[in-house]
């Protein structure tokens, strides 16, 4: 069997469920042997995508590639199907890298230690599993597995209100994933044929009523994930009480899961209703840009700081899906994989911190630098990256999204005015509490009411190598982008022209006026500026 027919994805997948399982036949109490187990999994698992998007994966094209599709359930028209395209391959070698760092991350777990890295090992698989799905009810299946490892780990080992959290956390996000399948079943069984095929239901014709109402059963499902606001409120929660390894994945993959699949279903398979949308996304973003700037400032709590913040960062995602330009929708997903390695960089400090000071709260804190500073300029280096410093990677996702939507020729001025405008306040908001939060945490005298270790007072070898693999990418796209969107920009070029051929015939059959004033004559034309959609090279 040569490589090209070897089934990668479908290895890529199970291989850590199935090490997972094996976890109990381990015979060690202490956690030893358990934690090289389960580095040297997720180690393989990062190895085997490498080399298998190396190998047989072509950047050039916009078709889904290592595609493998078998019959599974008949009966219910369950088929496993599975492939990679420009949206999902970037993301999954993010969550190679992120899974395998956090597994990394938890050296010190010690409480249950099979059932921890068991569950983060299921958890690894089920995230691979929602980035690769072409069938609706696989994309189902893994959203669903993935919720019961995260509530376990925020359940069990995370901190004093941890199950307050953990059960908010599956309360939204299990209430959320009804209209997922409720939306699904709708699209399955709509016209002649009954098909959970990705694909085939993007091709469908729908009523246009019936199109908006699962397009919006689908945005509260992802927006819960992404998460939009008003349904952030778990967000800060869970991320206050998560451990760090956990805090790592929640930031860096879990709310990829929402951008991601705002693109891959309600972007690409139901784009009459996202032209009706698309203004309310781009509303919804500006609001999660300036609302968690602004509760970001009244946190005390380091981590649910940093929480609020990725509510604002992933306001910048929304607005690039509704720009309707390449350069926009480059930058939602640039954004997607810079915010999930500066997030995941700064939650596992925040944790290096907390081991320290054994304490979240930074009105506690203040003048660890001293006794921290390999810790604080790594700190530092992570904040610089969140409030979007040029030069490194956040800077460059949050500019392309700033011109795709400036650019784009399918909204009118005003509309595109105070978009911009109002994100504009979002950042420079950033690094007011960002800086603030720095000051408060590592400057200063320090409080005598804090006690630090003084043998494990700074940062260690295997904690600066963790923190290193996160932040060197993040400086590597930031001054060459095109290492990141190389993977992915043919096919936001595909999705991008899809969505705007739709746009005559919506805006033909809007008779509402705010509809008109919103919205400018579109044309099939690209809408960038001359010179601009090479910004990313």
């Amino acid at each position: 069997m040569n490589a090209i027919e070897f089934p990668w994805i479908t290895t890529i997948i199970l291989l850590p469920i199935v090490a997972a399982i094996a976890i109990p036949l381990i015979p060690d109490k202490e956690g030893r042997t358990v934690r090289w187990y389960g580095l040297g999994v997720a180690l393989t698992n990062f190895a085997l995508m490498i080399y298998a998007f190396w190998q047989d994966y072509d950047f050039h094209s916009s078709a889904y590639q290592l595609v493998e599709k078998y019959a599974w359930v008949p009966q219910l028209g369950l088929n496993w199907s599975v492939a990679v395209d420009g949206l999902s391959m970037p993301l999954i070698l993010l969550t190679g890298l992120i899974n395998t760092l956090a597994i990394f991350a938890a050296w010190k777990v010690t409480n249950k230690p099979r059932l921890f890295y068991g569950l983060m090992l299921v958890m690894y698989s089920a995230q691979i599993g929602v980035f690769v799905a072409q069938d609706l009810l696989l994309f189902f299946l893994m959203w669903e597995i993935e919720l019961v490892p995260v509530y376990l780990l925020i359940s069990i080992w995370g901190g004093e209100k941890r199950r307050y959290a953990a059960t908010k956390f599956i309360l939204y996000t299990a209430a959320a994933s009804i209209f997922i399948l409720v939306a699904g079943f709708a699209m399955a069984f709509s016209g002649d044929t009954v098909s959970f095929d990705m694909a085939t239901l993007g091709m469908k014709e729908y009523p246009k009523a019936f199109e908006l109402l699962v397009y919006a059963c689908f945005l509260i499902a992802f927006g819960v994930k992404l998460p939009i606001f008003p349904l952030h409120t778990w967000l800060p929660d869970a991320h206050g009480e998560a451990s760090a390894p956990g805090s790592m994945i929640l930031a860096g993959v879990l709310l990829k899961m929402g951008g991601y699949a705002l693109i891959r279903i309600n972007m690409e398979m139901l784009p009459n209703a996202h032209a009706s949308f698309a203004p309310v996304l781009a509303i919804l973003g500006v609001v999660n840009i300036v609302y968690g700037a602004c509760c970001a400032f009244a946190q005390t709590n380091l981590k649910r700081r940093l929480a609020y913040s990725s509510v604002a960062h992933m306001g910048f995602v929304l607005i690039g899906i509704a720009s309707y330009t390449e350069l926009g929708i480059s930058g939602a997903m640039l954004q997607m994989v810079s915010h999930g390695l500066i997030a995941a960089s700064l939650f596992f400090l925040s944790g290096v911190t907390y081991e320290r000071t054994h304490t979240l709260m930074m009105d506690k804190m203040g003048g660890i630098a001293k006794v921290m500073p390999k810790s604080f300029a790594l700190f530092t280096a992570g904040a610089m990256a969140s409030l979007a410093l040029p030069g490194m990677s956040g800077f460059v996702g949050e500019l392309m999204v700033f011109i795709g939507i400036a650019t784009s020729d399918v909204y009118s001025s005003s509309f595109k005015v105070v978009v911009v405008l109002l994100s504009a306040v979002g950042v420079i908001l950033t690094p007011i509490y960002l800086l603030s939060m720095l000051r408060e945490v590592f400057y200063g005298k320090q409080n005598e009411e804090l006690v630090l270790d003084a043998v494990v007072a700074d940062i260690k070898p295997r904690e600066l190598f963790i923190t290193a693999c996160l932040l060197l990418p993040i400086i590597g796209i930031g001054l060459y982008p095109k290492l990141a969107t190389q993977t992915y920009d043919v096919k936001t070029m595909q999705v991008a022209s899809h969505a705007r051929q739709v746009l005559p015939i919506v805006a033909e059959q809007q008779p509402s006026s705010l509809y008109s004033r919103i919205f400018t004559a579109p044309t099939l034309a690209n809408s960038q500026v001359p010179g601009l959609v090479n910004i990313a090279e």
